[in-house]
């Protein structure tokens, strides 16, 4: 049992803290579990923990949310304490939700991508905790897709594309769990809120989700396995084209398509290019959410077979460039429309975190590999970030 995964939550748990009987405002969903499968929520409720209130981000408590939608405040059924919604008209609590709150947990699965919302709710309420003098304790987990900084990928958002899926200067995939996140948000943009962290124990900075000897708990609508997460930081930029992501699916982000896609000669390619970390297999799927509703799709499905020499953003990249190349007439790029982004433009800037994104898909495939490269390449965040780990 010693390599068993166990995180904050679990940590909590098997302790005695003197702020027991406090009353505590929870961040939390569906996903957060105990080691063993218990909903943190009820966790702490059962072993009396004076919970008064719960807060939930994107995709709500259920974790069913829709994408983008926005969620309503509503009561728990478990619980049967109130929810107030963190992705609705607000981002974080107000003076008035932390009243009657003495202190706030944060239990949220993180899919280990700055894209992925979560993180910035956490950061959001990192601020509202600051200014209105609550304590924030952080129940942490490991990073699904390892915490190993050799396998950081950026680019490193600039500023000028800030947002909701980005608001802050970090890689795409940045290996870092988010009570280490909040640490270094926390110092860095001198919020100064007091905050504590209770680490997770046995977690090895080398492992991917499926080491850890528990099973996948879906941690959105469109991330229910683990296949679907490693690809995640890639195949996310399908948002922001007129491709098909899968979502629908049980293979959501798991495949590319298009009525138009070449799926059989985009398959070839790529598979050539990166046949050792990666297979791609055209197969054909209709739409039933998402693009090309009720049409059929040419489709692309995509096995990584080696985690640890996989790069999903660099492979994203090439994905797209390669489909542009070969569908001139077809392809195009897309807004996406969120409640955080009601316009849908600039996703692709948003996402890569640079602006003029859509540019560097226009150069010559050389030139494009270069910038590519030189893009995903942050060695520098491993520097930045390395006083404010944990593991």
């Amino acid at each position: 049992m010693s390599n068993t995964i166990f995180f904050g939550i679990d940590q909590l748990l098997a302790s005695h803290p003197s702020w027991k009987q406090q009353r505590i405002g929870l961040v939390t969903n569906e996903a957060a579990r105990t080691h063993d499968g218990t909903p943190t929520r009820k966790a702490l409720q059962d072993a009396g923990f004076k919970l008064v209130k719960l807060f939930s981000p994107e995709h709500g408590l259920s974790v069913k949310g829709a994408d983008g939608a926005a969620m309503h405040d509503g009561v728990d059924e478990i619980t049967d304490l109130p929810i107030i919604s963190l992705y609705g008209n607000k981002l974080a609590p107000t003076k008035e939700d932390l009243a009657e709150i003495d202190i706030v947990l944060f239990d949220v699965p993180d899919a280990g991508v700055r894209f992925y919302t979560y993180l910035w709710t956490l950061t959001y309420l990192l601020e509202t905790c600051a200014a209105n003098t609550k304590k924030l304790i952080i129940l942490d987990r490991p990073n699904p897709i390892s915490g190993n900084l050799d396998w950081v990928e950026g680019p490193i958002l600039e500023t000028t594309c800030s947002s909701f899926i980005g608001r802050w200067p970090m890689p795409i995939r940045h290996s870092c769990s988010l009570g280490e996140l909040a640490r270094y948000f926390n110092e860095t943009h001198h919020i100064n809120a007091s905050l504590e962290v209770i680490a997770c124990t046995n977690w090895n900075r080398n492992n991917f989700q499926p080491d850890w000897g528990i099973p996948f708990i879906g941690t959105s609508p469109a991330i229910q396995s683990f296949e679907s997460m490693i690809l995640y930081p890639g195949l996310c930029f399908l948002e922001a084209t007129n491709l098909h992501e899968g979502r629908g699916s049980k293979l959501a982000f798991q495949i590319a398509g298009a009525p138009w896609l070449k799926h059989v000669a985009v398959s070839a390619q790529l598979n050539s290019m990166m046949g050792e970390d990666l297979q791609a297999t055209p197969f054909d799927f209709i739409s039933t959410e998402s693009k090309y509703v009720g049409e059929q799709c040419n489709g692309i499905q995509f096995h990584v077979k080696d985690y640890s020499q996989f790069r999903p953003v660099f492979f994203g990249m090439i994905l797209l460039k390669l489909i542009k190349e070969m569908h001139p007439d077809d392809f195009a790029w897309a807004n996406y429309t969120t409640n955080v982004n009601p316009s849908g433009t600039k996703h692709l800037d948003k996402l890569l975190g640079i602006r003029n994104s859509e540019a560097l898909f226009d150069l010559p495939f050389p030139s494009f590999l270069q910038w590519a490269t030189k893009l995903t390449n942050v060695k520098d965040w491993e520097n930045s970030i390395d006083p404010f780990l944990l593991y």
